[in-house]
């Protein structure tokens, strides 16, 4: 029997292709694994509270830029219609979560560690290559959300602007020399900027409740017209993270909990409540974009509008709110630099579990950070800001087509009883997580045939 996963054998989960052995190394970024001291004795709010921090990390990458691209093309042009999706796809996104942190609980292993231990080196290389090109998509966004903020509050043009975001790994390397707690309480506070903007704006567009109730409702329209299906599927892609599972595997073991199975219980049901709450504040900032946008541009008759510079100049006049232009931009800013942190840390945490390969945090943000500039910079002096906003629908439409190569595995190795013990999942919730995985594949299949048949 193992230390490490009570009641599961020792070999389980450690063999890699060709039945090798692997030794079980951490690759938690800096080593974070247990650094986080959760109180003796400790119950209710202040047990919660030693918890509190990777789910709002992970949170970071449900309203990042690519968010507001997808919710606001979908409020303009489709008013409340898309609610649904938004509510659905963080639904489907707080599942997800939960079985991400129960698979690092109680396994001591991230997702991408999880993968080179159980697969052949061609699949786990095939997996790395999926979510890199998944991280750079969401760095993409990145780039783009924070020049046009840059470029929106201060007059620095996008060029510029996108050449300028390279400096954030300097922000990013600041944090984490100053601990994992630091990095967590700027996440936190940023958040709190994001929310508090888009409250004074809903408080300003005052939607109309019944139409907002209706849009929750889901709609078969949405999969029969391929504009909306396009946009709601983005929306996934922008909500359902695929590099966030294997994040949220690795920092949920920041905490030092016990390492026993009574401990591993109780960090697991802390550490679901933690991503829960963090991804209701997603669910109410993404949702508040879209109505937002349904409020403004869709109901005046505005409804192509999916440029975040023209979303800019429109919203104060169209909301009677004077500020709601500025309080649009620092979000948007807030939310670029927030997911900057988030984007190192998967980085890290994916080029080392697949790899085992161990770059710099410096070399590693600086060649995910170059991969996006470069297409952004292209972009923009081809074809200008149109072409930009254009890019950034499409990168969250290849962060969907990369979700499958992350959940397949992930509820797989959730499910599997020889590999997490008594951490495994229920059948009820197996069926379920399944479930959700063959709606994502079913989604990405009919946008792959809409495309490829025009």
């Amino acid at each position: 029997m193992s230390d490490r996963f009570p009641g599961v054998d020792a070999s389980i989960g450690v063999k890699g292709g060709g039945g090798r052995m692997r030794a079980a190394s951490s690759s938690r970024p800096d080593d974070i694994s247990g650094s986080i001291r959760v109180p003796a004795g400790a119950a209710g709010w202040r047990r919660l509270l030693a918890f509190l921090g990777p789910g709002y990390m992970v949170s970071v990458g449900y309203m990042d830029p690519g968010n507001w691209a997808t919710d606001l093309a979908g409020g303009s042009a489709f008013g409340y219609t898309l609610l649904s999706v938004i509510m659905l796809s963080n639904l489907m996104a707080i599942l997800l979560q939960a079985l991400s942190a129960r698979l690092g609980i109680a396994t001591g292993r991230d997702l991408a560690q999880a993968c080179r231990d159980r697969f052949a080196p061609s699949v786990a290389v095939m997996l790395w290559v999926a979510c890199e090109a998944a991280i750079i998509a969401c760095d993409l966004a990145e780039v783009i959300g924070t020049a046009i903020a840059l470029q929106l509050l201060f007059g620095i043009p996008l060029l510029l602007g996108a050449v300028m975001t390279a400096l954030d790994a300097t922000v990013v390397l600041m944090l984490m020399n100053r601990g994992f707690r630091a990095l967590e309480a700027f996440v936190i506070g940023l958040l709190s900027v994001i929310a508090v903007c888009f409250a004074i704006q809903i408080v300003a567009a005052a939607p109309p409740v019944a139409a907002v109730l209706r849009g929750l409702m889901p709609r078969p329209e949405i999969l029969t017209d391929p504009g909306m299906l396009y946009v709601a599927i983005g929306i996934i892609g922008a909500t359902v993270m695929p590099h966030n599972l294997y994040l949220h595997s690795s920092i949920v073991q920041s905490r030092a909990y016990e390492r026993s199975e009574a401990g591993r219980r109780d960090a697991i049901r802390w550490a679901t409540w933690d991503s829960t709450l963090a991804l209701m504040m997603a669910f109410f900032v993404n949702a508040a974009i879209l109505i937002v946008a349904a409020v403004a541009f869709h109901e005046s008759g505005h409804r192509d509008v999916a440029d975040i510079g023209q979303a800019w100049r429109l919203i104060s006049p169209l909301l009677g709110l004077g500020a709601a232009a500025t309080l649009f931009a620092v979000a948007l800013l807030a939310a670029g630099m927030n997911s900057t942190v988030t984007g190192t840390l998967a980085g890290q945490i994916v080029m080392e579990g697949f790899l085992d390969l161990r770059l710099p945090p410096w070399a590693r943000r600086l060649v995910t950070r170059g991969s996006a500039i470069v297409p952004v910079v292209v972009v923009t002096a081809l074809y200008g800001n149109a072409g930009v906003d254009r890019l950034l629908v499409f990168s969250q439409v290849v962060l969907s087509l990369q979700l499958p190569f992350a959940v397949v595995p992930l509820v797989w190795f959730v499910s599997d009883r020889r590999m997490m013990g008594p951490f495994a999942i229920s059948r009820p919730v197996a069926v379920l997580s399944w479930g959700v995985a063959l709606i994502i594949l079913g989604l990405n299949g009919k946008l792959l045939w809409d495309v490829l048949t025009g």
